[in-house]
């Protein structure tokens, strides 16, 4: 039986490619990948309602080596989306030579994305996955060179389809006729597309150059506050990101906590030997229940030691100005 392995996100455009594939009697396994960025979760819901095989791979080191220095740079925030396509397609290969799959698929479809569905995208996807030539695209394989598995008749060319363009509408209605009747709007999730988010990771990857997945994950709570080049002072909002931030603290982390009063908990990730304790300490009092204009006790702990300090509330001008 021909068996080929498919980038499954969970988007309908990846439901709709494996199961074009599965209607030709053809053995699909899907791919879903999980990085700080975005999980897998709907990959995994995706495989179960299809009822496939699904491998979940975590590319997080690798995924951070090239958001470094992408070879076809970043989209409109900090999304890399050709190299990590690239990355994808290159990791769902080694599994596909090691189970001895036949190809790889994907659910794209040219010219819906501006960057990497482009005809020059996807050639520049397969050169740098490592797989040319043995990737299908069956929703837009009919406006695409014949693939070497077409060819062979591996796979049916009549039964794939010729979509262009950033419209849903015929890809809806081929869900319609496959009677796929729950799907997600889009795949989407990714958060190196969200501008907040990627203004965060630019302001890590200026000052600190060897972040580690610890790092991210900060990024996705609280607010970040840049006090100095060596450091930053992450704030909660809430009793959830307080506890968040308590799970994430590391020995070598700076943290501080209104003495008396309800508020955050603000960490200065690798701040534990940092000398000027008053600004992250009296920001801390200006999110918190505190009276803006009393001196309160602020208390700072490292892994080892544990002071208090006596502060006033800073002016909302400063936190307007250190925000990132």
């Amino acid at each position: 039986m021909v068996k080929a392995f498919g980038l499954l996100s969970g988007g309908l455009d990846s439901i709709l490619a494996a199961k074009i594939l599965i209607d030709q009697g053809i053995e699909v396994v899907g791919v879903s990948f999980k990085t700080p960025f975005f999980d897998s979760i709907k990959g995994e819901k995706a495989a179960e309602m299809l009822g496939i095989k699904l491998k979940v791979v975590d590319i997080t080191e690798p995924h951070i080596k090239m958001l470094k220095n992408p070879r076809y740079g970043y989209g409109s925030n900090l999304n890399p989306c050709i190299d990590c396509h690239a990355l994808m397609l290159r990791s769902a290969g080694k599994l596909m030579e090691k189970e001895g799959g036949d190809f790889l698929f994907t659910g794209e479809v040219l010219g819906q994305r501006p960057m990497s569905q482009t005809r020059s995208g996807l050639n520049a996807v397969e050169k740098i996955s490592g797989y040319k030539g043995k990737i299908l695209r069956p929703l837009s394989a009919l406006k695409l060179k014949e693939t070497w598995m077409e060819k062979e008749k591996l796979v049916d060319r009549t039964k794939l389809y010729g979509f262009t363009g950033r419209s849903r509408k015929p890809q809806i209605e081929l869900a319609k006729k496959l009677g796929i009747l729950e799907y997600p709007g889009s795949a989407g999730g990714c958060l190196l597309t969200d501008p907040r988010f990627s203004e965060r990771l630019k302001d890590l990857i200026s000052h600190r150059k060897d972040f580690k997945p610890r790092d991210l994950e900060l990024l996705k709570i609280g607010r970040h506050l840049r006090i100095s080049d060596n450091f930053k002072l992450v704030v909660g909002r809430n009793k959830i990101e307080n506890e968040k931030i308590m799970l994430l603290i590391q020995n070598d982390d700076r943290w501080f906590k209104v003495e008396n009063y309800p508020g955050p908990i603000g960490l200065v990730p690798y701040g534990k030997e940092m000398t000027d304790l008053y600004l992250a300490a009296s920001i801390c009092v200006r999110y918190s229940d505190a009276n803006s204009n009393k001196e309160v006790s602020v208390i700072t702990e490292t892994i080892d030691k544990e002071e208090r300090i006596k502060v006033v509330a800073c002016s909302p001008k400063i936190t307007e100005d250190l925000i990132i």
